[in-house]
């Protein structure tokens, strides 16, 4: 099994923020994921394991101008590519897609948004699940919001 790390945001915008950061974002966002899927290939056809990559609900939801959310829509699509990629090797990929957690992530916003928030538990319950199916199940993409999040 791998996974990838869920990345990092700079919170701001294609039209008014400051391109130095976005630069960090990208490479851990996007290029991080897909090393790491890289480094793991000869185990993963050897062991015919399983990749579980975590993207964001903002990998799904177009939000204007929003370079994080750009980055997460290519974590969406490496997922899908990926699965292409080892498909003949019998390896499972998992993209898991969460809406809003409660984690340090928040913490740069300066407060929590109102409404119900998951736990990192509560992200963490799914991806065991799609890590432990049987042998021939492939879940691809598991989507998971608290309850009453609308985007």
């Amino acid at each position: 099994m791998g996974s990838a790390p869920s990345g990092f945001a700079t919170h701001d915008s294609v039209a008014e923020g400051d391109p130095a950061g976005w630069t960090e974002m990208v490479l851990t966002n996007v290029l991080g994921p897909a090393l790491l899927i890289r480094a793991s290939f000869d185990a993963l056809e050897e062991t015919r394991g399983r990749i579980a990559l975590v993207g964001s609900v903002a990998g799904f939801v177009p939000t204007p101008g929003n370079i994080y959310g750009a980055t997460k829509w290519a974590v969406t699509g490496l997922a899908e590519n990926t699965r292409r990629e080892v498909i003949r090797w019998g390896v499972g990929v998992t993209l898991i897609a969460p809406g809003r957690v409660e984690t340090p992530f928040r913490d740069a916003y300066g407060s929590l948004p109102d409404g119900e928030l998951l736990t990192a538990d509560q992200i963490a319950d799914p991806i065991v699940w799609a890590m432990t199916q049987p042998a021939g199940v492939d879940v691809n993409t598991v989507v998971v919001r608290p309850l009453g999040q609308p985007d």
